[in-house]
């Protein structure tokens, strides 16, 4: 059974479902099928927490992270990381993490590194607004509609979704990557003016 956790965030965001990362027996991270997703050779950034248990790869978290010590989140594998070339980063129990922005490309199933990463203490990213929802503009669902939808998408897994939240008559979902496929495909599917998604590796400036 997937994990979840919904939490009220106030009158903006009604419900957040969140998945991936946030307990023991938290289900680990699953990549979306191969042909969801088309190689992207353009260098990419997200934020977030990069975790390594000892013996095994590094791996990029950009949902969210249990907070216990060490934290305990998954993601996908980066390839090229190198610990002895970052700063920042903290060692426990035979885990070692930090929190980076991530510079790179995304072929679907794992992160590959193009240059240093920056901690997140010392990184200055703008802000981002999704100017979807400026001006007081409004989604076509209702909160039951958006709630149902909620959880038929993060109970199949498909699309991986890290994290949803509804708003302004929308429902928000936070994915790792997404061209404007995944979009079209959800409007297909649930209809126009009802899902956003937001990806959470963004291009590089």
């Amino acid at each position: 059974m997937s994990f979840r956790t919904l939490m009220s965030v106030g009158a903006a965001a009604a419900v957040v479902v969140v998945l991936a990362g946030c307990g023991a027996d938290a289900p680990r991270w699953q990549a979306a099928p191969a042909d969801a997703v088309s190689n992207i050779s353009a260098e990419l950034v997200g934020q977030g927490t990069v975790l390594q248990k000892e013996g095994g790869p590094a791996e990029l978290c950009l949902g969210p992270v249990a907070e216990s010590y060490p934290p305990q989140c998954s993601g996908p594998v980066i390839n090229g990381w190198d610990w002895s070339a970052v700063e920042q980063s903290e060692s426990a129990s035979g885990v070692t993490w930090g929190t980076y922005a991530v510079f790179g490309t995304w072929d679907g199933i794992e992160f590959t590194s193009t240059r240093a990463p920056i901690p997140l203490s010392l990184y200055d990213a703008m802000p981002f607004e999704d100017p979807r929802l400026s001006g007081g503009r409004t989604g076509a669902g209702d909160e039951p509609q958006l709630e149902r939808i909620q959880q038929e998408l993060h109970a199949s897994g498909d699309p991986a979704v890290l994290s949803s939240w509804t708003t302004q008559g929308f429902l928000v979902v936070s994915v790792i990557y997404d061209a404007g496929d995944l979009q079209r495909s959800l409007d297909e599917r649930f209809g126009p003016d009802l899902i956003l998604v937001q990806p959470a590796l963004r291009p590089a400036g």
